[in-house]
């Protein structure tokens, strides 16, 4: 029904920017609301940022001021631009969509299969 396909995750060094892709595809009527969550190693799964639609942004205190998260509502696609990168940003990212699709009023929520980022000291 929906698929999220994430790119533009790899190997940087400490310092260095990616810029993480999500593209949201399938029998959508509307998107509520798109976000990045990541997952350490031994750690549980945590919201890095999350933006709705009117573009209201929320972020992880651990990421303010380095990451960036926007949406392109035509595209139904949404980026989170890293920069200043630690090694402890290292972790596997997912994108997450709250949406309705196509004749259904109701909310559901879909996760990509994720993309590894990796920050080396």
């Amino acid at each position: 029904q929906v698929q999220l396909v994430e790119s533009g995750g790899g190997l940087v060094q400490a310092g260095g920017s990616l810029r993480l892709s999500c593209l949201a595809s399938g029998s959508i009527s509307s998107i509520n609301a798109m976000a990045w969550y990541r997952q350490a190693p031994g750690k549980q799964r945590e919201l890095v940022a999350n933006i709705i639609t009117g573009g209201t942004t929320t972020y992880a205190d651990s990421v303010k001021g380095r990451f960036t998260i926007s949406r392109d509502n035509a595209k139904n696609t949404v980026l989170l631009q890293m920069n200043s990168l630690k090694p402890e940003d290292t972790a596997v990212y997912y994108c997450n969509a709250r949406l309705r699709l196509l004749f259904s009023d109701r909310l559901r929520e879909f996760w990509g299969q994720g993309t590894q980022v990796t920050v080396s000291s």
